[in-house]
């Protein structure tokens, strides 16, 4: 990562769920759905190279919010997250690489790899991360930004309930892109 993490100190860098998100959104019929899972928790550890850093999360499956409480109550039951018997999902980074930075990008890009874990079924999953800087805030402390998006196929972690239409189609499609805003405080 070299000079272009300038900043982001070796050691614990822990996620600020305030001040952070994970959201996600997945097609439904002919338009997209968009949710959140507002409760989780986890931490950064930058490593002494940062190419060696590694991270993890906590999300309380039973926090998703999708602006719909009878949407919200069906995604909780066992057609899809099961969430009284898999109450929380879990990522643990395995490695850090530099992507390629594309015209479009304003910072420094990498492909955090690791594993999730949804419903007992861990797959690999590589995020790609943007880093956004360190800086201090009001209250005396250090934070990192960073952003990270990926996109998960929710068959391949049992999430397979869908509703039949017309034809070849059906209610929900496969694909659910997952988007991260992470401030991380460091600790002393």
């Amino acid at each position: 990562m070299g000079d272009e993490v300038g900043g982001l100190a070796p050691g614990r860098w822990t996620i600020d769920p305030v001040h952070s998100e994970i959201t996600f959104t997945i097609r439904h019929l002919m338009t997209t759905v968009r949710g959140s899972f507002p409760d989780f928790g986890g931490e950064v550890v930058i490593g002494s190279d940062p190419m060696d850093s590694t991270a993890r999360a906590e999300i309380k499956m039973a926090s998703i919010d999708t602006r719909s409480a009878e949407r919200d109550e069906h995604v909780r039951s066992a057609d899809f997250l099961d969430v009284v018997r898999h109450p929380v999902m879990t990522f643990k980074g395995t490695g850090v690489e530099r992507a390629a930075i594309g015209r479009r990008a304003r910072q420094p890009r990498y492909h955090l790899g690791g594993e999730l874990t949804v419903k007992d079924v861990t797959r690999p999953v590589r995020l790609l991360t943007e880093f956004h800087g360190v800086g201090s805030d009001p209250w005396g402390g250090t934070r990192a930004g960073f952003t990270a998006t990926a996109s998960i196929s929710r068959r391949d972690f049992g999430i397979e309930f869908n509703v039949p239409l017309q034809g070849d189609k059906v209610m929900l499609g496969d694909t659910i892109a997952i988007a991260l805003e992470i401030q991380a405080v460091r600790e002393d």
